[in-house]
């Protein structure tokens, strides 16, 4: 990947997370790994996902500070430097306010494997962070973030919204979407009258590795770049 490459792809996360309805009016974000080792690519301050162009774009360095683009760095900067610092692996990471997870989120009960998107983690619940229900404005409160995600596709942020990350940005910006959509179809349950059948442990870890594969997480991301394109083109 080059810079120019990672420039366009914090462009096309951003419109395919405001596609699958991931945007807050202005807020929530996604970076992605400068290749050259300078920082992170993300939005400017003060633009919604889907306004997102390549002249919007700040190149932040691990230090905080702007080497590209224009105005000071997202208050919230921290979340994405302490992942990718705590992760070499990692390529991009997503913060957002997905209503459905701030709202799953507090309730405060187990994810389950209710569905395939909820399947993506293994039966095993997902990770929350609980240091704080304000900004993530600090690197102390970035790195504690980035302990509590682990190597897991994705974290709650009770009271605050969710962060992803992946090796890839169809990667990362998927599993942003899944838990959103994981946390939906639960909400969905519960306010029938509860969940009552899932899958367990073993059946969930199957269906992740045929459920989700990079293949089929790069098609869901296909998919989110068309229909933006077609929001744009309306």
């Amino acid at each position: 990947m080059t810079p120019l490459e990672a420039r366009d792809l914090a462009v096309k996360a951003s419109h395919a997370l405001a596609a699958a309805g991931q945007g807050d009016m202005v807020w929530g974000h996604a970076a992605v790994r400068d290749p050259d080792g300078r920082g992170m690519w993300i939005k400017a301050p003060g633009w919604g996902l889907g306004e997102v162009r390549e002249d919007r774009l700040q190149l932040v360095s691990f230090e905080a500070d702007v080497l590209e683009g224009e105005g000071t760095p997202h208050k919230e900067c921290h979340i994405h430097l302490e992942v990718l610092r705590a992760q070499p692996q990692t390529v991009c990471s997503v913060h957002t306010h997905a209503p459905d997870a701030v709202a799953f989120a507090a309730l405060d009960v187990p994810l389950l494997a209710v569905s395939h998107e909820g399947a993506l983690f293994g039966g095993e619940d997902v990770p929350r962070f609980r240091d704080t229900g304000g900004l993530v404005s600090t690197p102390e409160l970035g790195k504690a973030l980035a302990a509590a995600l682990g190597d897991a596709p994705a974290a709650l942020m009770p009271k605050h919204g969710l962060v992803a990350a992946g090796h890839s940005v169809p990667t990362a910006v998927m599993h942003a979407v899944l838990l959103g959509r994981a946390c939906r179809t639960q909400l969905t349950a519960l306010s029938a009258g509860g969940v009552r059948t899932h899958s367990d442990a073993d059946e969930a870890r199957a269906k992740r590795a045929e459920c989700w594969p990079d293949s089929q997480l790069e098609a869901g991301w296909g998919y989110l770049l068309r229909l933006a394109a077609t929001s744009r083109a309306a």
